[in-house]
């Protein structure tokens, strides 16, 4: 009867048996977590403590639910039924149905998308006169939904939690919202829950209910739950108290969403007298990863404490190797290279990926992998030139290039808002049918008959006198000025920078990231051109493929070899968070560091290169503070300016801010002035000057550039 749990160690065995009472069952990563909640789940049907659905099982995915299922039915030998599994949002919804009337719905009530809430908060913020270009309706869905996460309804929110949003209008249309979105019986996501908590703090006899239903409470994932979770979860275990919560407060990552890490901290002050076991056998990775892991996150204060140790018997294996390089760019051919060469090895692409600290990081590594024909795939992601925000831009460069490009222009014409809709564009393509020209040509002729009327008119105008203005500046200073200044003055930086979601200071790093690429290419045709083969590089999706990710979409993976580029100060630790977060983000920063190593089985290769290409040029870099922080017995330094680039760090938060002089490469590898030279890509040249590793070169069929020494071979007559 008992057989399930032959295979569990003592700990897991433990986390299993001990089904009374509070458990916080803290799961380093590759620790069987989910063998455990599942066996759990089993033991205590097997067992007879409780029938299926009297058992409350929480995940944070559909598919985590799926699998956790089809897991119990193999252990019982049978389907599962009744339970009550899924995540917070579906079981949120499930209560609230039964008890709709309750909270002013019905219980047929409708669930709004993302599409749907954002056009139902457009209206009622037109209704308010609010300025939707100044205040844009995604910042205040943001915000109410930060509200929602939080537990706040209206008339709740705390002076701490209030935001000048509209000149402090917001809370007064959070009220509004609501107010619609029960006069439309419908909810929202965030209502599901927020809705849910409100009615058991007010409603003794639905609490009783669900606190008498559920003799069981199993969690899994607790570091990432966000306060109304916490609040839903505390007000139905109260009763029998028999709550187990499976976590890794080292793998909390997702404070940028709502996950607060002090759920998982202070379990043992909610629920006294409760039971902590930690699961510390890693089954996944080797030796020197484990050890370079948990002496990495052993540098954080804010942590309940385990240490990771090998449970495979062939855990020995080769050090992480970190290297250090002189620049980016031989960072994205260095990582290529091994790739390439690991798969030549017999190393399968799938069982290789490359974790970055940022998204915009991955369009190098993009580059080189279609250079050398080697299929990638983005995970959680699109590739770079897919991502919207580069859409957008490669649009207005295509019109810049070429005005009769009416696809692009149909694109960009009302990005941002201009004033221009369905009936405008109507008008604009009737025009261009009926005079023969392209939609840019039809704009035009419209602009100058009266074909726009009052203020739609001279925006239009603006806009196209916009355009003769880029195409002036594309001749004299080139397309990587032109670009910066198109996307500031056009407005799109501008749209970005007043958006408040989670994800638009990466959209607008991807965007300096666009422009760093544009300045190695002879010209903007040139770029197209390359733009318009990358995106037709599609590989047979049946064939095994690098993956490429970041490191919070990395969360639960693991490869045999597994790339960690980036390690610099400013790129990892991240300097926004840095600057924003202080400490608390810095110690979240290193949480992100040690999941990303223990993704990796066998093969662990962290990399820092001592200058980086930003969009402003050359940055001199320095190493990333974690790097100092990995234990020297299990680390290897290896790479192209290894002796050169070994700072070594006091305590983290004392970290100092002046930087080390950058690495220069040796002095014979120094071209002086007067030198001719040849580059793979411009030719034959004659170098104006020389500082350091950079040279000025005048190339003979492409003009001036500033390239590296180490992109030249000299051809001295």
């Amino acid at each position: 009867m008992t057989s399930y749990l032959d295979g569990l160690n003592p700990a897991q065995r433990d986390a299993v048996e001990t089904t009374e009472g509070p458990v916080l069952v803290l799961a380093g990563a590759g620790t069987g977590k989910t063998r455990v909640l599942t066996t759990r789940f089993a033991h205590i049907l097997l067992s007879r403590r409780a029938y299926p659905n009297q058992i409350l099982t929480v995940t944070f995915t559909n598919k985590a639910a799926r699998e956790m299922r089809e897991r119990v039915g193999k252990i019982l030998g049978q389907p599962a039924e009744g339970l009550w599994l899924g995540t917070f949002h579906a079981l949120g919804a499930r209560m609230l149905r039964r008890f709709a009337e309750r909270v002013g719905l019905q219980s047929n009530f409708s669930i709004l998308d993302s599409d749907d809430q954002m056009r139902l908060l457009k209206q009622l913020m037109e209704a308010a006169r609010i300025d939707v270009k100044r205040w844009p309706a995604n910042a205040l869905m943001t915000q109410i939904q930060k509200w929602k996460d939080k537990g706040f309804m209206p008339g709740e929110i705390p002076m701490a939690d209030s935001t000048d949003f509209a000149n402090g209008k917001a809370e007064a249309l959070y009220r509004d919202y609501q107010d619609r979105l029960k006069a439309l019986n419908a909810a929202d996501f965030g209502d599901l829950l927020l809705l849910t908590v409100s009615l058991l703090k007010k409603d003794p006899e639905v609490l009783a209910t669900y606190q008498n239903m559920f003799k069981y409470i199993l969690v899994d994932e607790y570091q990432d739950t966000n306060l109304v979770q916490y609040y839903w979860l505390r007000l139905l275990a109260q009763s029998h108290k028999n709550i187990c919560c499976v976590g890794d407060d080292d793998q909390s990552i997702y404070s940028w969403r709502g996950a607060e890490i002090e759920n998982i901290l202070k379990f043992e002050r909610d629920f006294p007298g409760a039971k902590i076991v930690r699961l510390e056998a890693n089954y996944r990775s080797t030796a020197p990863i484990l050890a370079a892991a948990s002496h990495l996150i052993a540098h954080n204060a804010g942590r309940l404490g385990k240490t990771l140790h090998a449970g495979r018997a062939d855990a020995t294996g080769e050090n992480v190797e970190v290297v250090a390089l002189w620049d980016s760019e031989e960072e994205a051919r260095m990582i290529s290279g091994r790739v390439d060469a690991y798969r030549r090895a017999g190393q399968s692409l799938a069982e290789m990926a490359i974790l970055v600290r940022a998204g915009f990081q991955t369009r190098a590594f993009e580059e080189r992998m279609i250079l050398l024909g080697i299929p990638y795939r983005i995970i959680g992601g699109l590739r770079f030139y897919e991502r919207a925000e580069i859409r957008d831009a490669v649009a207005y460069l295509r019109v810049l290039a070429q005005p009769a490009d009416d696809l692009a222009f149909e694109r960009i014409v009302n990005l941002p808002k201009r004033g221009i809709g369905d009936t405008s564009l109507r008008a604009m393509h009737g025009k261009s049918r009926t005079a023969q020209v392209s939609l840019y040509a039809a704009t035009a002729l419209l602009v100058q008959e009266g074909g726009f009327k009052g203020k739609l008119r001279e925006t239009v105008r603006a806009l196209l006198q916009n355009f003769d203005h880029w195409r002036a500046m594309l001749e004299r200073e080139g397309h990587v000025v032109t670009l910066e200044t198109m996307l500031e003055e056009s407005g799109y930086i501008a749209m970005w920078k007043a958006d408040k979601s989670p994800d638009a200071p990466g959209r607008l790093e991807n965007l300096k990231e666009l422009i760093r690429a544009l300045a190695d290419f002879e010209s903007l045709q040139a770029f197209l051109e390359h733009v318009s083969l990358v995106m037709e590089n599609e590989e047979n999706s049946d064939d095994a493929k690098l993956s490429m990710m970041t490191l919070h979409g990395a969360k639960g993976l693991e490869f045999d070899t597994v790339f960690l580029p980036g390690w610099e100060e400013g790129v990892f630790p991240n300097q926004r968070a840095l600057d924003e977060g202080g400490n608390k983000s810095l110690e979240e920063e290193r949480r992100l560091a040690y999941v990303g190593i223990t993704r990796a089985r066998h093969r662990a290769i962290i990399t820092h290169a001592g200058r980086r290409r930003t969009y402003a040029g050359w940055q001199d870099s320095i190493p990333s503070r974690f790097i100092e922080e990995l234990p020297e017995a299990s680390i290897t330094h290896t790479g192209s300016a290894a002796a050169s680039q070994q700072p070594r760090w006091g305590a983290p938060v004392s970290f100092p801010v002046q930087a080390r002089a950058p690495a220069k490469p040796p002095a014979s590898t120094k071209i002086p002035a007067g030198a001719r030279v040849f580059h793979q890509k411009f030719g034959y040249g004659t170098v104006l000057a020389a500082e350091g590793d950079r040279l000025d070169i005048d190339f003979e069929t492409s003009g001036e550039k500033r390239v590296l020494s180490n992109f030249v071979e000299r051809h001295d007559a």
